[in-house]
């Protein structure tokens, strides 16, 4: 059995709703075998009070978490990253730093639980279903038999996950 512990970067625009749940999610759902961060292309410098709130009510730790540049992982002395996943459809579009390590990339876009507009219980409902969706994907990936598979299966296993 691998003891490795893979490093994962979830990736949005403003590093404020989607990649901070992904990140609290991995974090909790790797149980120490993956290693979450997030980061975004054009970051808001605030995490949304609602994903907190999403991750406190799916009983996960909602403190320590900020919105950060994703060139923060492109500096020399940062993890060498596993794999990095998009988590929002404008993220995926841009060029994207060179990230050490080499890592697997993959597009798991969810709706932006941010821009829903209507009732607090509305708003709040759209973060627990982008919440939900994606602990759905991470459970897919953890169930993947990382050790067994090649480059070539690891990659596409990932990148259809995020077609699921």
């Amino acid at each position: 059995m691998s003891t490795k512990t893979y490093n994962v970067l979830f990736v949005c625009t403003g590093n404020s709703a989607r990649s901070i749940l992904a990140e609290g999610l991995m974090n909790h759902l790797g149980q120490g075998r993956f290693k979450a961060f997030s980061a975004g292309s054009h970051p808001t410098g605030v995490v949304n009070p609602l994903a907190l709130q999403t991750l406190a009510g799916l009983h996960l730790p909602a403190e320590g978490y900020r919105s950060k540049n994703w060139d923060e992982f492109a500096q020399p002395g940062a993890p060498a990253l596993d794999f990095v996943f998009t988590v929002c459809d404008k993220a995926a579009g841009e060029v994207c730093p060179v990230w050490p390590g080499q890592p697997m990339t993959a597009h798991w876009g969810v709706p932006d639980p941010a821009a829903v507009e209507g009732s607090e219980a509305q708003r709040s409902q759209a973060f627990l279903d982008t919440a939900l969706a994606l602990r759905r994907r991470i459970q897919l990936m953890l169930a993947l038999p990382m050790a067994t598979l090649d480059q070539l299966s690891l990659q596409k296993a990932i990148r259809d996950i995020g077609q699921a």
